[in-house]
């Protein structure tokens, strides 16, 4: 039980650090700046790598989950659990978010910039390269 609330908390971390960056960012007219939300994101992944990194292994991605099965070093029995404590520690750390910045209608989302069809073109060739 350890390892899914090690999950949990780790992934509430990221996402309210990260996306709260990004928020503070938004609220503040570009004050963060890119680089310093990209230093965030990497500060506090390693901040919860080294605070959880022994009891869970640190995931805090469904992604990273997925491809540790795959790569069969990650026991198949154990993706749903984790996948549900990472989506569960996600969900808070959003609603978090929501109730500090009520006002703020992106919290944090990324929006296209152009067009639907340049956004979806644009996501498949990110996703194949």
């Amino acid at each position: 039980m350890k390892k899914y609330y090690a999950e949990l908390i780790g992934t509430y971390m990221m996402v309210f650090c990260g996306t709260g960056a990004i928020v503070i960012n938004q609220e503040l007219n570009g004050v963060i700046t890119h680089p310093g939300i990209a230093a965030t994101f990497g500060l506090i992944v390693a901040a919860v790598i080294y605070a959880l990194g022994d009891v869970s292994g640190a995931h805090i991605n469904p992604a990273v989950t997925i491809a540790f099965a795959m790569r069969k070093v990650f026991p198949v029995k154990e993706v749903i659990p984790y996948i549900v404590s990472q989506s569960i520690g996600a969900v808070l750390a959003s609603l978090s978010l929501h109730l500090l910045f009520p006002l703020n209608e992106q919290l944090g989302g990324t929006m296209p910039a152009g067009s639907i069809m340049q956004s979806f073109v644009l996501e498949i060739l990110l996703t194949f390269s």
